[in-house]
């Protein structure tokens, strides 16, 4: 019998294909003696990344324009550098470490700090060559070679890959209330925000640039139209990011998407925001996921305003939100469920979104959204600035049939807030009416029951997750005492048997 051929094996997809290059990499870090635990490996493949898929972009850049001036320049290009399989070992460590960075470090930097000489200078600012073995460093360029950032599908695949690298890092760190926004979400609250040409768009906790990335891809369209179109476009998003390495990541996710001059600032937007008070901080639109659960220091709360003075980002951030919009600004924000609960400080500053703000929209997501990172119910603020809040429409989002959350391999996907989309009622919000899925509260019961947005859907019976807390607290008590009675009823039985 003769032998049976073997299938052609299947091409690998732009996914796989840079999966496994990626996979590589970490296996060659593993074994440099300079580098311990995901918390370095990552941010050390990051800028080596982010070189070569400059260096890819100048390349397109030349052949297009022949009068073309590369930023970096000279030996310092990845091309000159990165290629030449003859640099190797400690001549590779001593190019890189005493003449590649501190060239970096000090490209020429502008007053405005806008060029893309002063991004790629700042980025380098943080930046450190860990690795001890120019050997190992070798085998680590050589992999990345294989990563071509002409090709749209690795310029997109590579972004995602990108978030992921920054989820990796958080799991390793341990770092709580940041969690990676599913990209779902992202695009349903831009949708649904809908930032016009022209209007300036902020996200005060940029990680990996999800939101700005998104808002790029809505208004695609209108930056296609004309050379000034996309200018406007590309300069109308802005984001601050606290951490160096998410900074770095978001500033590639731009340069990727052809932004030569991302406007992201490495700092703490809470800080830096609420201290500025001129009208030129006002912005359009702000898309934000802030961290949540996490803690500010002192110095940080004492700059706000003394009721809303707090520990708590996530407060937090919603008053820099409320104080960063313009009159007409548009937000759409995610919040953990005790943002809608709190009547501490919380209860304060939701009396002030409700004064300032047309708070029209909560989204109440479904479990597991944000999984593996945190099960805690999330939900999703729509707000206006501009007009109190005279009511409030509530939707819940259900997970697919026969399911009751998501999951890691099994998350959320977009097709599934179409329901919630067409019930939206399009910009102007019209023709909102009954929906299993949604319901009408006015803002005069949400004032009497001392800011509670905790509120669950009238039309879903008993729906536990989304239950206020008190309500089951004193249900649970409840049961206790009648579980209590009982088996101290069954106590008085035994003692009685016995006594006979």
């Amino acid at each position: 019998m003769p032998p049976r051929k073997k299938s052609p094996a299947r091409p690998q997809t732009p996914q796989q294909r840079l999966a496994a290059v990626i996979k590589r990499c970490r296996d060659i870090m593993r074994i440099d003696p300079g580098l311990n635990g995901d918390l370095d490996r990552l941010p050390q493949m990051a800028w080596l990344l982010f070189l070569k898929a400059y260096d890819d972009l100048e390349e397109q850049r030349a052949i297009l324009d022949a009068d073309h001036k590369p930023v970096i320049a000279g030996p310092f290009r990845w091309q000159a550098w990165a290629r030449n399989e003859k640099l190797s070992g400690d001549d590779l460590l001593n190019f890189v470490n005493g003449e590649l960075l501190p060239y970096l470090r000090k490209l020429p930097r502008t007053e405005g700090g806008l060029t893309t000489a002063d991004v790629i200078s700042g980025i380098f600012q943080g930046m450190d060559n860990r690795m001890r073995s120019g050997y190992q460093l070798r085998e680590l360029i050589n992999e990345l070679e294989k990563i071509h950032f002409e090709s749209a599908d690795d310029v997109h695949t590579m972004a995602r890959l990108y978030e992921s690298m920054l989820r990796e890092v958080r799991d390793a760190a341990g770092d709580s209330g940041e969690f990676y926004t599913p990209r779902p979400v992202i695009r349903f609250m831009v949708q649904q925000v809908n930032p016009q040409l022209g209007e300036i768009v902020l996200d005060p906790a940029a990680g990996t640039g999800g939101f700005l990335i998104e808002t790029l891809e809505h208004l695609g369209e209108d930056a296609r139209k004309s050379v000034a179109n996309r200018e406007r476009v590309h300069s109308s998003v802005r984001g601050f990011e606290k951490k160096p390495l998410p900074y770095l990541l978001s500033t590639m996710n731009l340069l990727l998407h052809e932004v030569d001059s991302p406007r992201i600032s490495l700092g703490n937007s809470l800080q830096t925001l609420i201290s500025d008070k001129s009208a030129a901080s006002k912005v359009d639109v702000i898309l934000t996921n802030p961290p949540f659960g996490g803690a500010e220091d002192n110095e940080v709360a004492k700059a706000f305003p003394k009721e809303a003075q707090t520990a708590e980002t996530a407060w937090l951030f919603l008053y820099l939100v409320m104080e960063k919009l313009k009159p007409g600004g548009r937000c759409g924000i995610v919040v953990p469920n005790s943002v809608l609960f709190d009547t501490a400080v919380g209860a304060r500053i939701k009396k002030r979104l409700l004064e300032t703000c047309d708070l029209h929209t909560i989204v109440r997501l479904p479990d597991g959204v944000f999984a593996p990172y945190t099960d805690i119910p999330s939900n999703l603020l729509f707000f206006e600035k501009g007009r109190p809040t005279e009511e409030i429409w509530f939707y819940q989002v259900k997970p697919p049939e026969g399911r009751k959350k998501y999951t890691k391999t099994r998350p959320m996907q977009f097709e599934e807030f179409a329901d919630c989309q067409t019930w939206w009622g399009g910009v102007e919000r019209t023709g909102r009416g009954d929906d299993p899925h949604a319901w009408l509260v006015p803002a005069s019961t949400v004032v009497e029951s001392g800011y509670n947005l905790d509120l669950r859907n009238p039309n879903a019976g008993d729906d536990l997750a989304h239950r206020p807390p008190g309500e089951l607290l004193k249900e649970l008590i409840a049961t206790e005492h009648e579980i209590l009675t009982l088996l101290e009823e069954l106590q008085r039985v035994a003692d009685g048997d016995q006594s006979r």
